[in-house]
């Protein structure tokens, strides 16, 4: 269910882009995480995703929620981290992303998703998810609401290895 929920999401979005959409075919399951590929027009993409174990906040409604990480080598584009938080994000909201002792803070809002601010903190963040065992987002609704999302980072490294061979990103 979630495989399926997270393909859908994925392809939904990827309709909203300047080329046309491949249908994502799975390329395996790795723990908490699932590995995905398709060729639009400019070539392949590769991408993760995974939605998180636990969420908490005083909210009464949420959409979805989850994080992918996705590789695009014919725009020389990898490693991007973009999370999906379920809501609109506060106006200049601060996200932050902890994952053991370090915390990322250099991240931008816009609507409901954030992104890291460039691509050396997206390889950051991508290197600390490799070494980690769980990922928790923060961040604050339009609303005000203070949300925490607890991700398992199992199964990351080995469907980081699977995009990165499909995508032809050397480590």
């Amino acid at each position: 269910m979630k495989k399926l929920f997270i393909l859908t999401l994925f392809a939904l979005l990827c309709t909203n882009l300047k080329a046309y959409a491949g249908v994502p075919q799975v390329l395996g399951e790795y723990g908490d995480w699932i590995a995905y590929y398709y060729r639009d027009n400019s070539g392949a993409v590769c991408y993760m995703a995974s939605t998180p174990k636990k969420d908490e906040g005083k909210y009464t409604k949420r959409g979805d929620i989850y994080t992918v990480i996705t590789h695009r080598p014919a725009e020389n584009s990898f490693d991007v981290v973009n999370i999906n938080a379920g809501y609109t994000y506060k106006k200049d909201a601060k996200v932050l992303i902890k994952i053991g002792a370090k915390t990322f803070d250099k991240l931008f809002a816009s609507g409901d998703k954030a992104w890291a601010v460039s691509e050396t903190a997206d390889k950051e963040i991508v290197e600390a998810m490799k070494k980690g065992n769980r990922m928790v987002i923060h961040g604050t609704s339009s609303r005000g609401t203070a949300t925490k999302d607890t991700y398992s980072l199992k199964g990351f490294t080995s469907a980081y290895r699977a995009i990165s061979n499909k995508c032809g990103k050397k480590r």
